[in-house]
């Protein structure tokens, strides 16, 4: 009388019998389960057949079996593997051997997209500090943006601007159509002043910056509360931030006043922190220096050593490319502004130049004191 077989043995080991994916000639193996196990051999003697072809193909089959047929048709399902059998299968996760092309300014936080979730982290829960004096900026009152603007002398001419967009890609239809609605006839579009209305529909696929026209005033007695009204329909319509524009010698200089972000000692303010703020891979976040590379290099042309002992002379003066840490950035990648925005004292420049180890301690000391 045979012994009955023992259950537990089977979901020690994935069983395959008879795979013959490719250039698989009939294998039969034994896989232990819960350890690191390396298939290695030659090229071309099946390693990735076995891998990816036979046992992630039929994973992938049996997981998706479970789903609905609206789900499965939605995902891409590998081809049902050439096996007699396998047993002891558990739902698996691929990571193949094929490197995809990354942007040159990326980096392991960028890669894995954890750098998104940092960014998403600073902006909504860091502190911001001022580019100047590092102190923490506060909040600032109309009337203080008010009074500096009056410093200016009589009859400049002022431009009050709301900015809506900052960088975005999209149509922004539903902006444009908020500001005409809102009585705004005039917008600065991509830095081109337009009438609303006749504008032709932008290109979603590229960044924009639209900014409302919400007043043109001239700087005289008794516009103070007409200019105090525009400041504050400016700021409410864009979160807090206005861009007051003033003629000077033919010229039109601006300045971003803040309510929510601004240094009373410097008399800076800033805008709001979004995520695109700490991205080196956009504009309003990396460095106007290095472009968000984080280094600078240059060419330089070794000394003409022609004629001497033992030189070629058609290699003689040969350009070599130096690189070193950016002046500007120090090798961040961002600009002043995002540099000097803390979460529990720690800028993301400090955060992301951690190796892997010290970061995981830093990430569980933030959460002893959340």
């Amino acid at each position: 009388m045979s012994q009955p077989e023992n259950p537990a043995s089977k979901s020690d080991f994935i069983c395959i019998r008879g795979a013959r994916t490719h250039n698989l000639q009939n294998i039969s193996v034994e896989i232990p389960t819960g350890r690191l196990v390396v298939i290695s051999g030659v090229s071309g003697s099946g390693k990735s057949s076995l891998a990816f072809d036979t046992l992630f193909s039929e994973s992938q089959r049996r997981y998706l079996e479970c789903i609905s047929v609206r789900t499965r048709s939605l995902l891409h399902q590998l081809p049902r593997a050439d096996v007699d059998e396998i047993t002891g299968l558990a739902p698996a996760v691929s990571v193949d051997q094929r490197v995809s092309g990354v942007p040159r300014r990326s980096t392991l936080s960028t890669v894995t997209e954890i750098h998104d979730y940092l960014r998403l982290l600073y902006a909504h829960s860091g502190t911001a500090h001022c580019t100047q004096c590092d102190r923490p900026v506060r909040q600032q009152s109309i009337d203080q943006i008010l009074q500096r603007i009056l410093q200016h002398p009589e009859r400049t001419r002022l431009m009050i601007l709301s900015p809506m967009i900052r960088g975005r890609r999209g149509a922004h239809q539903e902006v444009l159509d908020r500001i005409v609605r809102n009585g705004f006839v005039r917008a600065r579009i991509d830095g081109q002043m337009v009438d609303v209305a006749d504008f032709k529909p932008l290109q979603p696929s590229v960044e924009h910056h639209i900014e409302a026209i919400v007043d043109r005033i001239v700087i005289r007695d008794g516009v103070a509360p007409r200019l105090r009204e525009s400041l504050k329909l400016a700021c409410r319509e864009s979160d807090g931030t206005c861009i007051v524009c003033h003629e000077l010698e033919g010229h039109w200089l601006e300045t971003l006043f803040s309510t929510r972000y601004a240094c009373p000692e410097c008399e800076l303010s800033f805008p709001t922190p979004d995520p695109g703020t700490f991205s080196f891979h956009s504009p309003r976040g990396a460095c106007g220096v290095c472009g968000g590379l984080g280094v600078r290099g240059a060419a330089v042309a070794l000394e003409d050593t022609a004629g001497a002992a033992g030189t070629d002379p058609s290699e003689a003066a040969i350009p070599v490319f130096r690189r070193r840490p950016c002046d500007e950035c120090r090798g961040s990648r961002l600009q002043a502004f995002p540099r000097r925005v803390r979460f529990l004292g720690l800028t993301l420049p400090d955060f992301t130049s951690q190796d892997v180890t010290a970061a995981a301690d830093t990430c569980r000391n933030w959460l002893k004191q959340i």
